[in-house]
């Protein structure tokens, strides 16, 4: 709540007010209470004594009918108060506010303090509220002269005390309301004096603060007002120049971070996050608003808090690869460091090495696999060299055989080596492609034709169901003839006599599939996500007797992503295999 200059005066005027009345309260009525309870006890006294006396003529050891109840009342009206007559034992046997036939629903008084006391010959007074007359009570206490068994009790309410106190207290309130008023008179007109030359500073520092900068007071009195408006100016003029300054500062580090293909987090001393740049989001999969939540809870990583807690305590940056599983699996490396001049903040910095560690690990499997593909045609053509040199003086037919295999393993190593160039060359994307509007049918019929002969030696049924008027497709002729040949020739290759190859195609939306279909014996599901790979073979053993290179696939799924197409295999073992190739039709 906003207080002005008047309301300021008026709480100041107030707090004094309270501290006062809080002083009466704590110190006046107090000793109002004191004062009045004083004369009350003296007096309580005077009528005990009174009481005492006039009860000791009735005291007599002897005398077993005195009526005490009725004394009691006589003696009550008397001293104009209560009186109340006590065995040794604590039973109440008169009582002038209580009637006789109510005394013995009376609590013991033995264990009352005054009671208690003139039982051992001794006088004392007590306060305390009576549940009896349910009124607030001073009470005094004495032995009944020439009866040592009975003890005398007066006592008075003290609620004239308290009804002094209540006028008292009512007294100083209306005081301080009076005193309030005035004060709230005089704070008005104090606070129109003071704010006369306020009220254009508040506005100037207004629009200040709604991010008016440029605003200034012009302030040019010479007193304390106009130093504080020339101070308001400079000072203006000061953070004018330090947020452009901040705000260009924050739009450049924001571009940076956004730029960044690095992952960059900064957490607090608390784990809480204080910044976290999209690309950290997207490695981690996390959303936009992470700020200020703790790291815990976002990023559900134990390695990568493992590294948090550890950097806390290092000296120098730590630097570490973590895995992190999820929708989107990527291998992390997190390099982290406190952060100068905040206590246990951190700062740590992901790179994305998920690609790095996927092409290490294809080069290795590439090095490895054709070292292994070239290892079988070099011994094949080194040891058949060697038998050659000493069969070819004394078995003309024998060397001939050999050569046969010199021949035959050489021409494997050129296909290798071949493949291996051509699919060099479209990963690096210097394969160059002529892209073309294409009929698919009399193409598809050109590459089969060469194929026939050999379907037929093995009563293979290889045939071309694509419908004339078929809409043509933009692909390179030359990359769609090596993918068909490829595909086709696994076909013949795999499938057994008397088996069935289909070349079809079917539009599908803006696109075309081409599709080699066969009634082999299929491929198990648990290769198919891997029968595009490089150098991947089901029966590697039947691949290579074969004179496959195991590039084949790897070489049609390149080409047709080339041309802006995708490749999929549907198989089912025992009943056949389907390449899909998804292909751009031409406009018409």
């Amino acid at each position: 709540m906003h207080l002005g200059a008047r309301g300021k005066l008026f709480l100041v005027t107030l707090a004094l007010l309270v501290v006062s009345l809080a002083a009466a309260e704590i110190y006046l009525l107090p000793a109002v209470e004191r004062d009045l309870t004083d004369r009350i006890r003296q007096d309580l006294y005077v009528r005990l004594h009174l009481v005492a006396e006039r009860a000791e003529s009735y005291a007599l050891p002897a005398d077993s009918k005195v009526d005490w109840d009725l004394l009691a009342d006589r003696l009550g009206k008397l001293a104009q108060a209560r009186v109340t007559f006590i065995q040794e034992d604590g039973r109440v046997v008169g009582d002038s506010d209580v009637l006789a036939q109510d005394l013995g629903a009376l609590e013991n008084h033995r264990e009352r303090p005054e009671v208690a006391a003139a039982i051992h010959g001794q006088t004392m007074d007590n306060i305390r509220y009576s549940a009896t007359t349910h009124k607030r009570m001073l009470y005094a206490a004495t032995k009944v002269p020439g009866n040592s068994q009975m003890v005398a009790r007066v006592s008075l309410p003290l609620a004239w005390v308290d009804r002094a106190k209540a006028n008292t207290r009512a007294v100083l309130l209306g005081g301080a309301l009076v005193a309030l008023l005035a004060a709230l008179l005089m704070s008005s007109a104090a606070a129109v004096v003071l704010s006369r030359g306020l009220r254009d500073l508040t506005a100037v520092a207004r629009r200040m603060a709604s991010g008016e900068l440029d605003a200034r007071s012009r302030e040019e009195s010479p007193d304390e007002i106009g130093e504080l408006g020339r101070t308001l100016d400079h000072l203006a003029a000061n953070l004018s120049r330090s947020v452009r300054e901040l705000r260009d500062d924050r739009d450049l580090l924001g571009r940076i971070l956004e730029s960044m293909r690095e992952g960059v987090l900064v957490m607090d001393g608390e784990h809480r996050i204080l910044l976290a740049n999209p690309s950290l989001r997207e490695m981690l999969l996390l959303d936009s608003d992470v700020a200020g939540r703790s790291t815990i809870e976002v990023i559900r990583n134990a390695e990568l808090q493992a590294i948090v807690e550890k950097a806390l305590f290092a000296n120098e940056p730590l630097a570490k690869e973590i895995d992190v599983g999820g929708i989107k699996p990527r291998s992390l490396l997190v390099n982290a460091a406190r952060l100068s001049g905040e206590p246990r903040a951190l700062v740590l910095v992901l790179f994305d090495v998920t690609e790095m560690r996927r092409l290490e690990t294809v080069r290795r499997d590439f090095v490895a696999n054709v070292s292994h593909e070239l290892r079988t045609p070099v011994a094949a053509l080194r040891s058949a060299v060697e038998t050659l040199r000493m069969a070819i003086e004394h078995d003309r037919k024998a060397a001939l055989q050999f050569i046969d295999i010199i021949e035959r393993n050489a021409g494997r190593l050129g296909e290798l080596i071949s493949d291996l160039l051509d699919l060099s060359k479209i990963e690096a994307k210097e394969y160059r492609l002529t892209v073309e509007a294409t009929e698919l049918r009399p193409l598809c019929e050109k590459i089969v034709a060469p194929l026939a002969e050999r379907a037929a030696a093995r009563n293979m049924s290889l045939t071309v169901a694509i419908p004339d008027g078929f809409p043509a497709v933009l692909v390179d002729p030359n990359a769609l003839d090596r993918i068909l040949t490829n595909l086709v020739d696994n076909a013949l290759k795999y499938c057994p006599d008397g088996a069935s190859v289909k070349i079809s195609a079917r539009p599908s939306g803006r696109k075309a599939e081409l599709i080699v279909s066969d009634n082999g014996p299929g491929i198990d599901a648990k290769h198919l996500p891997r029968l595009f790979e490089r150098f991947y073979r089901i029966d590697t053993g039947r691949s290579r007797e074969m004179g496959g290179t195991g590039l084949g696939l790897s070489i049609v799924k390149h080409l047709v992503e080339a041309m802006g197409g995708e490749v999929r295999v549907e198989s089912t073992p025992g009943i056949g295999s389907a390449f899909s190739l998804s292909l751009s039709c031409a406009e018409s």
